[in-house]
């Protein structure tokens, strides 16, 4: 973007805030006190500012704003402090950095440092990770290692998503939205009692449909890409037969059938971080296929029992998905050998697919929690996993029609098991010690055949290729929390995490099966949390650093078109984050996040290659010829300034009749898309503000919306395809639209 532009969008959220502050200033009706929000960070109900560590919450009013638009999961990137979220798959496998560590990998086996759980339950593999986010309580982001309650792959730590709970009364309701490119949103709930104080449910549904709205200049076609049909739903059963009995059934599923993700050649501008100056979002040149599909299913039952004043809790969860996505991977049509390529040079044709015909997902948990008025307040259980997927990849020879030119299939077990403990001790009456510990064993049993090569690379059949990773670790917590005063609480905290060895077996162009040892992090975090004025500011600060020992990375691309698994000798990591909420009168909410990352790649001996199109390299030259030394860069997708706001006004007006303005803005600045520096394969700034303006009428709950997201229309590459051209693809474009919501 233009520095005017930047300039423009800075004058008009100054104007905005000093506005709605000259509002508030005139207001003379009475304050409210902010509601102290509950979260489980730890396994129990506690408020969010007794908890030693960072975490955010993202609720309410807040969660259906951002996600208003029909967007998917990646709704949460850049809006709480350290969050960052891309994926090269459009509205599935979503890949999640916290604090600067993620993982840039595609691939359907690849490992993330940062977990997700639904409602408890953790969805290891990256497709599962995609489930939308609707009709829930809250959102969690629990910054920093998570080892101790949580376990294997949480080194970065973890999002959250906990669903809103069947109610013993009648309630519910109904949203639906209809905008650009046709879209059309409904999410509707209707909760209540089966049998009163007894038996409960809870049906939850939404469907979101979006047409085709990208042209294909190649074909002549308008309008053939970039819709979606996305269906998903949950029932949830919550009975209590007795005070001391209570047991929770949820089953929830989703089928996605629509484009993925558009990959565009040539729009990074060579020689410069920026996009062509002709580009377009809505056309595109492509010559091959491209088509998505995903089904999930899962099943989550929960039973706490009350032996004394003791509480047994059994969590399982069983989850299931199959998936195929095909797309025209150089991002164009034809190749500099053909008759006709463009856009820009395409040295040759690259169409891919893949796929995951089966994968089974089993987790049991069984913790015992002591009572929680006490000075010894303790937890300790025991944990198992196990993980079957079947993966396969193909190549299609586009030139050819699109025939089938290459087969790989892969299948892996993996299984984790854990026994944990957990405990808090209050020293004294303003000094509280907490204390855990993880022992885990994970173990992966992996093959990989390669039945039919691409013609170009002449190589043949390849395999039974086996791997067998496995290791025993410790993980586990120490933290020391001080109460200054009731409304100011410091705390320490020094964690250790670890990620479980990682499997790549990206047979199609490469003949090797590379894996990753484990992982592990060391993570040292201090922080104020502060409730003032009558607790209508609510201010949580941190600061952190953390070591990282062989942490694992994906060499992306390069001029070898193959993912390669290294394990960096040492990573080091450090940053700041702060969060505000205010309320300064009883119509206004603020709530504001800021954060500095900076992390650096210590190991002089770590080499990978240079990017395979046409960049420019930045880093120094290795030792072996077409490699480049990485030390010293910062990890990908990691920006060093990440800073959200959100405006919520609501003005009455006679006769019952409330009109609710809010606006919403999050910038990021400048990302890498790969290991290496490069000139072309970055960003510098992405900047992303929403609006809602909405009518609240008397007596019927009933409410009107226009709603704006990336009002300005930013067009930033999100990321990159590396080994042909500059290829990328680019974040979601501005929409409007209009919704009504019935609450009943």
């Amino acid at each position: 973007m233009s520095f005017n532009k930047r300039f423009y969008t800075l004058v008009c959220l100054v104007i905005l805030s000093v506005s709605l502050t000259v509002i508030a200033d005139e207001e003379t009706e009475d304050v409210v006190v902010m509601e102290e929000i509950v979260v489980t960070a730890r396994k129990r109900e506690q408020r969010s500012f007794e908890v030693p560590l960072s975490v955010s919450t993202i609720r309410g009013e807040k969660s259906d704003v951002l996600r208003s638009s029909g967007m998917d999961v990646r709704f949460l990137s850049n809006r709480t402090p350290s969050l960052q979220m891309e994926s090269s798959f459009g509205r599935i496998f979503p890949r999640f950095f916290i604090r600067g560590l993620g993982n840039t990998d595609f691939d359907l086996n690849a490992s993330q440092p940062v977990s997700v759980l639904y409602d408890g339950v953790v969805l290891e593999n990256a497709l599962l990770k995609g489930f939308p986010a609707f009709d829930l309580d809250r959102i969690e982001v629990l910054r920093g290692p998570q080892g101790t309650l949580f376990g294997r792959n949480t080194p970065a730590g973890i999002v959250k998503f906990e669903s809103a709970r069947p109610t013993q009364t009648l309630e519910g309701y109904g949203r639906l939205s209809y905008g650009q490119f046709n879209s059309s949103n409904f999410e509707g709930t209707v909760s209540g009692p089966l049998i009163p104080s007894v038996l409960s449910a809870r049906l939850s549904l939404l469907a979101q449909w979006r047409d085709d709205w990208v042209d294909n200049d190649h074909t002549g076609e308008d309008n053939v890409l970039g819709g979606h049909r996305d269906l998903a739903g949950r029932v949830q059963l919550l009975w209590t037969p007795m005070p001391e009995l209570q047991a929770w059934l949820k089953f929830q599923a989703r089928d996605l059938d629509g484009t993925a993700r558009l990959f565009r050649a040539n729009i990074l501008s060579r020689g410069e971080t920026a996009l062509i100056q002709d580009f377009a979002r809505d056309r595109i040149a492509h010559d091959g296929r491209n088509e998505q599909t995903l089904r999930t299913q899962g099943l989550v039952a929960e039973v706490r029992y009350d032996i004394g004043n003791f509480q047994l809790v059994s969590l399982t969860g069983l989850e299931r998905l199959t998936n195929f996505s095909r797309g025209d991977i150089d991002g164009g049509y034809g190749a500099v050998f053909s008759p006709l390529s463009g856009p820009g040079e395409i040295p040759f044709p690259s169409e891919t697919a893949s796929g995951i015909p089966a994968l089974r997902q089993l987790s049991q948990e069984i913790r015992l929690m002591s009572p929680e008025a006490r000075r010894l307040v303790y937890q300790f259980g025991v944990y198992y996993f196990h993980e079957f997927v079947e993966m396969e990849d193909f190549n299609y020879n586009t030139l050819a029609g699109g025939a089938l030119d290459g087969k790989v299939r892969q299948e892996q077990t993996a299984t984790a098991q854990a026994a944990f403990a957990a405990m808090t001790f209050q020293c004294l009456e303003d000094l509280e010690l907490g204390a855990g510990l993880r022992l885990s064993h994970d173990a992966k049993d992996y093959t990989a055949w390669r039945d039919e090569a691409p013609a170009v690379t002449g190589a043949g059949k390849l395999g039974p290729i086996h791997r067998n990773p496995q290791d025993t670790v410790w993980s586990g917590d120490l933290s020391l929390r001080y109460s200054v005063t009731p409304t100011v609480q410091t705390y320490l905290r020094a964690a250790r995490g670890f990620r479980a060895p990682s499997i790549q077996g990206r047979l199609l162009f490469g003949d090797d099966v590379t894996m990753a040892d484990t992982e592990t992090i060391l993570s040292f975090e201090g922080g104020t949390k502060l409730r003032l004025w009558q607790q209508r500011l609510h201010l949580n600060m941190s600061a952190f650093q953390y070591f990282l020992q062989d942490q694992q990375l994906t060499a992306v691309g390069g001029e070898a078109n193959f993912n390669r698994l290294v394990n960096a000798e040492g990573t080091i990591g450090r940053g700041i984050e702060a969060e505000l909420s205010f309320a300064p009168i009883t119509s206004l909410e603020i709530s504001a996040g800021l954060s500095y990352n900076q992390t650096r790649i210590d190991d002089p001996n770590l080499a990978i290659q240079g990017c395979g199109a046409p960049c420019t390299m930045l880093d120094p030259r290795a030792s072996a010829p077409g490699t480049f030394s990485i030390n010293g860069n910062s990890l990908p997708q990691a920006p060093g300034w990440i800073a959200d706001v959100t405006l919520h006004y609501v003005l009455a007006l006679p006769g019952g009749t409330r009109l609710i303005a809010s606006t919403d803005w999050a910038y990021r600045s400048r990302v890498r898309f790969f290991l290496y520096e490069s000139v072309e394969f970055a960003d510098d700034w992405l900047l992303q503000g929403g609006v809602r303006l909405a009518c609240l009428l008397p007596y019927a709950d009933i409410e009107i919306a226009l709603i704006g997201r990336n009002i300005l229309n930013d067009t930033s590459p999100t990321g990159g395809i590396d080994f042909n051209n500059l290829t990328g693809y680019v974040n979601e474009p501005r929409f409007w639209s209009l919704e009504m919501l019935r609450r009943f």
